[in-house]
């Protein structure tokens, strides 16, 4: 089951920076049910194809992924009890902040410490799978997991957004194996989004488990990011390019503005035209100046005009605003002519 969803957040009492803010808008994307390296690879595609349709490319972003269980193998290898994995996570989410020497106390309370320190650092730092398996053995599980993905991944297209970073562990206690944080390549600005696999999740709530991954993407980085290469669309940009704007002259072809707008907006695919019309009607009567002028507001590539003496005769008057052309088109033929414009 894929879910996405939408929602504003207003949870941040703390001094705002570039690129986090008391409010922002967010969107989330989460599968559950399937436990395979597929759902990953599904979210990871989704995000992708959301910086190309903004304009990113790999040079501009790229996603660091790792795997929780990398982490555990190697808590557990340093004799970290399991209860305590979840508070060594969220003390090592630190380090990209600050250094070690501030969490250090609070690692030696869960036994690590000089060798063991090193052999956490040691495996934090790879960059590579071979790095990986050089720490915690070429016969790994979450590593061949890993391996898996990245694999998976380059078949979908996305090795050159995916890379290797084993410092990425995602601070919140519930993710089981894979995380995932996107970065701008600059490294100026904060995680653009993240998330990761939470197959017990429910299991914390007191419900069935079910295997699950998921991410959020936040507006606020993705602004900054999008205003610096000069890509943020303006609202010009965002709003649908209207195809007609129609008006009646007069208070009795109201019904046939409202008629015709609903014919053209519902027009299906068939000899060319295509599947409905983007189209605005006036609600009111106008004179031709106020209208002309509301439709160059819109955008409008035409002015369907709606008057007594062409109503009667089974035509109407069709301005294209481009060229100033006007001409009386049968009722008939109008979804052709703009097609024609569309």
């Amino acid at each position: 089951m894929r879910l996405a969803s939408f929602r504003t957040v207003e949870c941040r009492y703390e001094r705002t920076t570039r690129g986090r803010r008391r409010e922002h808008y967010q969107w989330n994307m989460d599968i559950w049910g399937e436990p395979g390296i597929a759902a990953e690879v599904e979210l990871l595609s989704s995000i992708v194809y959301f910086f190309r349709s903004v304009g990113l490319g790999p040079e501009d972003v790229g996603i660091k992924i790792n795997s929780r269980s990398c982490l555990n193998e190697v808590l557990n290898k340093l004799g970290v009890p399991e209860d305590l994995h979840a508070r060594a996570a969220v003390l090592i989410d630190k380090l990209d902040k600050v250094e070690v020497e501030v969490i250090q106390d609070d690692l030696e309370k869960l036994g690590i410490s000089g060798d063991s320190l090193q052999l956490l650092l040691d495996t934090l730092g790879a960059k590579s799978i071979d790095d990986l398996k050089a720490t915690l053995g070429a016969d790994s599980a979450a590593v061949a997991e890993l391996e898996l993905l990245f694999q998976k991944g380059a078949a979908a297209g996305l090795a050159d957004w995916l890379i290797l970073d084993a410092s990425v562990v995602r601070g919140l206690a519930y993710y089981t194996s894979t995380v995932f944080e996107a970065f701008d390549r600059k490294g100026e600005l904060r995680a653009i989004c993240g998330g990761g696999r939470y197959n017990n999740l429910l299991k914390m709530f007191g419900a069935e488990p079910m295997p699950a991954v998921g991410f959020g993407f936040g507006d606020a980085v993705i602004v900054e990011l999008l205003k610096e290469r000069k890509l943020l669309p303006t609202t010009e940009d965002l709003m649908p390019r209207v195809d007609a704007y129609i008006f009646a002259f007069e208070e009795e072809q109201l019904d046939a503005a409202a008629s015709i707008a609903s014919i053209l907006r519902g027009m299906k695919a068939e000899k060319g035209v295509k599947e409905g019309f983007t189209v605005d009607v006036a609600l009111e009567p106008k004179k031709p100046k106020k209208a002309f002028r509301d439709a160059d507001r819109l955008g409008a590539r035409l002015v369907i005009m709606i008057a007594p003496e062409e109503w009667a005769s089974g035509l109407v008057r069709v301005k294209n605003m481009e060229t100033g052309d006007q001409e009386d088109v049968p009722i008939g033929e109008l979804a052709e002519k703009v097609a024609a414009a569309a």
